[in-house]
């Protein structure tokens, strides 16, 4: 690989801003590089996601590795040090909105695969550049897996070199009090339905959640709360809603994650829904899915888990096993669709969506060797 042609298009790829939503000039330059590169076909899918796909020397499993294009935005009034669309060197590090979550991995991707010897791999490797991860997550995915029907996945979500074989889950559920409006001078009159939601939030606070000796502990964070009609002028509130974030694990279902609120008796009056997510691409692609997006975990003496350890050890490496603290695309490859996945970027998770985001360029150039070792550890013959 030409580590300085990685860099360069590392840097391409963060100056493009790429919203979630707003990928489409992303798309072209990943588009472009894969043609450059040598991939065998590349395209777009309805929802605005590049493929790109190179085939081996002789039939075999498909394995796809997949990175998500779209970024969050700029916090207004926080101030950079670095421009964060400027992909300035400083030192060991590349700065700017991206470099970490995460398009220092699908530079990476994209060639490590072009790198590896075709003439040794039996199957296909296939990359994906992914929209609308920021919002639905694993929802672009499911298009892309339609497409390429892989056998193995690899997300390249930040694990700092490490080998993640699990990740937390996310719900995002919505809590509504309906009360009954009346004039503030006679609140009597009326049923606050901020009141009604005080004593629901109180209980869901209280509530014991699970734990997974891999993930960890569940979480469930309220994030918003929300009375009607706002401003209240003189009136007593006869709505109120509060959204809470709830970190999943593996085994948890709409129906047993809802069951467990429903059951609290201060919710008796308290509806408790999963929020319905719908987005719009920049292809006109309208993206619609229930914000239930499931954990999942690999074992450890899964073949695929033990042969991705073999390979980065061969190439060098010295990777721990473990597991995502957020929410990736893998929860349609693992969660929803059961194909066996792992993932494995550079950078930490604690870098994504933080100002004066950056990668380290050993990060960076070591975590293509490793996907090059990954391809070949799961697509050479035995």
């Amino acid at each position: 690989m030409n580590t300085e042609r990685l860099i360069a298009f590392t840097q391409a790829l963060v100056r493009q801003r790429s919203l979630t939503g707003e990928e489409q000039p992303v798309i072209q330059l990943i588009l472009d590089e894969m043609r450059a590169l040598g991939f065998d076909q590349a395209w777009v899918d309805a929802n605005g996601s590049a493929i790109g796909l190179i085939a081996g020397a002789r039939p075999g499993p498909t394995l796809l590795l997949d990175a998500h294009c779209d970024t969050v935005g700029i916090a207004p009034g926080v101030p950079w040090s670095h421009d964060p669309f400027g992909a300035e060197r400083d030192g060991a590090r590349l700065y700017g909105r991206g470099a970490s979550d995460m398009k220092g991995a699908l530079a990476a991707m994209l060639h490590a695969a072009a790198s590896v010897d075709r003439a040794r791999l039996a199957g296909r490797v296939a990359v994906s550049a992914t929209v609308m991860e920021e919002v639905l997550e694993g929802v672009a995915l499911q298009t892309v897996m339609e497409a390429v029907r892989p056998d193995f996945v690899i997300i390249g979500e930040a694990t700092r070199l490490n080998l993640n074989h699990g990740g937390r889950g996310r719900a995002e559920i919505h809590l509504e009090a309906i009360g009954q409006p009346a004039h503030s001078s006679t609140p009597h009159l009326g049923v606050n339905a901020v009141h009604l939601m005080l004593a629901a939030v109180q209980a869901v606070e209280a509530l014991p959640l699970p734990s997974d000796p891999l993930l960890g502990p569940a979480l469930l964070a309220l994030t918003d709360i929300i009375s009607d009609p706002y401003p209240g002028y003189s009136v007593i509130p006869s709505r109120c809603r509060v959204t809470y974030d709830r970190r999943l694990l593996p085994g948890e279902t709409p129906e047993s994650v809802l069951g467990a609120l429903r059951a609290l008796p201060a919710l008796a009056s308290v509806g408790a829904t999963i929020a319905l997510g719908v987005h719009t691409s920049y292809t006109g692609a309208q993206l619609r899915s229930d914000k239930f997006f499931p954990a999942w975990k690999l074992p450890a003496e899964h073949p695929f888990v033990q042969r991705a350890l073999a390979g980065l050890r061969a190439a060098g490496q010295d990777p721990r096993l473990g597991a995502y603290q957020f929410c990736t695309n893998a929860a349609y490859s693992a969660g929803r669709a059961r194909v066996p996945t792992l993932g494995y970027g550079p950078s930490a998770e604690g870098q994504a969506h933080v100002t004066d985001e950056y990668i380290e360029l050993e990060q960076l150039e070591a975590a293509a060797r490793g996907y090059a070792a990954l391809i070949e550890a799961t697509l050479e013959p035995s």
